[in-house]
């Protein structure tokens, strides 16, 4: 497996703490019964449980480009140790993303964003040279 790969699957894994985070805090505000029900009346989150959210979204959408970068890398065998760094720094980065985002950290969650965005965008481009 390729270390574009391998990031892949630990960026996979963390979304899944992720969401068991945004899950537990999500829960223990809105309460059981309505997370187990039909949802029928919308109830926004709010504080933690709220930033853990927009995180959890926001990782959805990080990750369907870092998806594309490590697809486009490995299937036209670019991967070189800068694609590899590339996608180390990716999963650092989202690790960290997750407390600035929940702790607030301004404006250092949108410059550990702009590190990830800008790893895999360096993905893309040294697959395309």
């Amino acid at each position: 497996m390729t270390p574009e790969l391998t990031a892949l699957a630990l960026v996979g894994l963390l979304q899944f703490a992720q969401y068991a985070m945004f899950s537990l805090a999500a829960n223990l505000q809105v309460g059981l019964g309505y997370s187990t029900s039909p949802r029928d009346e919308d109830r926004p989150l709010h504080g933690k449980a709220g930033r853990l959210q927009r995180a959890l979204n926001n990782h959805f959408e990080g990750l369907i480009l870092f998806t594309i970068a490590v697809v486009v890398v490995t299937l036209s065998g670019q991967s070189s140790a800068f694609t590899a760094a590339c996608g180390w720094v990716f999963l650092a980065v989202r690790i960290l993303y997750i407390p600035s985002y929940v702790f607030g950290w301004v404006p250092w969650r949108s410059v550990i964003w702009g590190i990830g965005f800008f790893a895999t965008l360096g993905m893309l481009l040294a697959a395309l040279l």
